[in-house]
This record gives structure tokens, sequence and C-alpha cells, in this order.
């Protein structure tokens, strides 16, 4: 999901370009707006819902990724994972896993309110452990770095969603061409207002098959699911389930792809 190369601090360009694949799965990752109630039925996509992808870098499989989504309860769990190749691990292990969980609240419709955001982040000698804690009562986020024993306390709007589950967000609404969207996010300590571009239709081949797509571009920096410095497009399927099938990002040499190559949705 980027462009999110930087030559700096003594990084390689290989190392950057790792960087940006992995920025491009806690990626595909928005969930609500649909009817009232927190069973599967009430949803577009189905829950559970497993989504794997590959990572490509100018061609070259560089990693993988996965997006899965699962119910307990009252509670849901969206999880994004993102794990380097072997032969990139050599010289640069990427190991990414963010988790959001959400509950389900009688006022509102949709899948919930996110309740504790988890981001823990190995990018070769790269670290981040960080959580958000989300009171939806006193409308307040507590945001905790656990490596650098950070913790702070935001007022936050009470329609909100962190980076994750803000992408299952958008999966629920109808998107139309030339339109955009809004979603209020809290992320990088920071409250966003973030508008997601609907660019065009699109028939595109990926691994999985071929799909009628609906293609999107987020316009937001941050570390999770929209975490890029350039632009990024996204490849929804144009039908009720909008399933991420591909993520683009262009970068000084090439560009970074995740396609989906299987799953269960």
């Amino acid at each position: 999901m980027l462009s999110l190369f930087r030559n700096s601090n003594g990084l390689t360009f290989r190392h950057n370009t790792l960087r940006s694949l992995r920025s491009t799965v806690p990626f595909l990752v928005f969930a609500f707006f649909l009817l009232s109630g927190f069973s599967a039925e009430a949803f577009a996509f189905k829950i559970p819902e497993t989504l794997n992808y590959d990572l490509t870098w100018t061609g070259v499989k560089a990693g993988e990724a996965s997006l899965e989504i699962r119910q307990n309860g009252d509670e849901i769990t969206i999880t994004s994972t993102a794990r380097s190749a072997k032969w990139v691990s050599v010289f640069y292990t990427v190991k990414d896993i963010v988790e959001s969980r959400l509950q389900k609240n009688q006022r509102m419709q949709g899948v919930g309110q996110p309740v504790n955001y988890r981001l823990n982040i190995r990018e070769g000698k790269n670290r981040k452990n960080k959580e958000v804690i989300f009171d939806n009562t006193a409308l307040k986020a507590t945001y905790i770095d656990h490596l650098e024993n950070e913790r702070k306390e935001f007022e936050i709007p009470s329609f909100i969603f962190d980076p994750l589950s803000s992408f299952y967000f958008l999966r629920t609404q109808n998107l139309e061409v030339g339109k955009s969207l809004y979603v209020t996010i809290f992320d990088s300590k920071k409250v966003w207002n973030v508008e997601v571009q609907v660019l065009r239709k699109e028939k595109v081949e990926v691994p999985a098959g071929e799909f009628h797509t609906i293609v999107v571009k987020p316009l937001m920096q941050s570390e999770g699911i929209f975490y890029r410095k350039g632009e990024i497009h996204i490849w929804l399927t144009d039908d009720e389930r909008r399933i991420p099938v591909m993520l683009k990002t262009k970068i000084k040499i090439g560009s970074v792809n995740a396609m989906l190559v299987g799953g269960t949705y």
C-alpha cells in the first residue's frame, strides 16, 4: 500500500521495499452500517472469513499475508498478518500481526465498536508493540507503546474505528464511481477523517481467479492498514461481498502487489 520507501537511517532500497511489503498487508484492511445485530447473516461478507495473499515486488514473491475475521459470541476479532518469504528473511525478516477486537453495541447498527487494537511488528531490527484501548462510554482512547513505556489518553468521537476494522466498514458500503466515502479513524495518536475515493470498475485476474472489481484509493498516512507515503489502490469485488482481491502501490523501482491466492470466503 505504498510508495513507502525511504532511503534514510542507512537503510538500503532492498530493506525499504520489504518494509513496504509489510505495510501492504495490515492493509487489506472496514465493518458496520448494515443491519442491526451481530450474527454472520447480517453482513455482506461471510463470518468466519479467511483471505490469503501473495506479496510480490516486480513480479517476484517476497512474502505472504492474510486477513481473517471471526466471531465469538458478541465479540468480533479481525487479524491481519504478514511474513517475509524464506529467501527474504535471510537478510531482512518481516513478521507482523495486527489485531482488532470489536464489541456489539445495541445503540448502533453493524459489527459494533472497536474495544482493542494491537500492532505487533518485526521488520529487520525494527520493532513496534503498540495498543489502543477504546472506552466508548467515556469517549476516550488509551494509547500504549509497550516498548517505549508510553501511555496517553485521547478524546474520541462516538463513532470511530481503528485502521483494521475501518477496512471492513468500507466493505459494507455502497460504492459509487466518482464519489468519496469518509471514515473516522483513531491511529498514531490522532483522530483522522479519512477520504476513500472510488475510482473505477475493472475486471482483473489474480491467482484465486477472475473478478469484476471496483477500485478504491484511501488518502491517509497511518501505521495500520493504510500506512503509506504514496498512492495505494485496492481492488474490491463488485458484488455484495466486497472481497479485496488485489492491492497495488508504485515505488521508486517497480511496484508492490498483494494478490488473493485463496482462503474461505
